[in-house]
């Protein structure tokens, strides 16, 4: 099954929607730090969190541990940018695949795009920039899960 991996995450309600969506799917989340809010079970409840203690969550100090930590596991990292031309939906997913957003405020920095095994985006009408962090891990987990299972 894919997992979820959160670049230095901004928005503490995203990523409790993030650990809700993957409680109810049986997905991990990993999150790499620093996060732009506390990372404890108390910040997590207040926050609304209440399916932080069935969410299955690994926590990276940063993101040379969490590469370190990927390549020992030989997963694929797939990078979710709208930098990207690949559309999601054209993609074949893989069960060890790991599905990964930037921070809200500025995305991925440059290194975690050129570490990336694929860079995929969500095609949109118009002129639209961006979707909200959680609704687009839930669009391309929903298909990579669909692909999977």
């Amino acid at each position: 099954m894919p997992d979820l991996v959160l670049f230095q995450p901004d928005i503490p309600g995203n990523t409790g929607t993030l650990l809700r969506l993957a409680a109810c799917m049986g997905v991990k989340v990993h999150i790499i730090e620093p996060a732009g809010f506390r990372l404890d079970e108390k910040a997590f409840r207040r926050a609304g969190m209440d399916y932080v203690e069935q969410a299955a969550m690994q926590r990276h100090l940063n993101w040379d541990e969490f590469e370190h930590w990927r390549q020992q596991e030989n997963r694929r990292s797939l990078l979710l940018t709208t930098k990207a031309e690949l559309p999601y939906t054209k993609f074949t997913f893989e069960e060890s695949d790991l599905i990964m957003l930037g921070r809200e405020s500025s995305g991925a920095p440059d290194y975690v795009h050129e570490a990336a095994n694929e860079r995929l985006t969500i095609k949109m009408h118009g002129e639209a920039r961006s979707l909200n962090m959680a609704l687009t891990g839930a669009m391309v987990l929903g298909e990579a899960i669909r692909q999977t299972r």
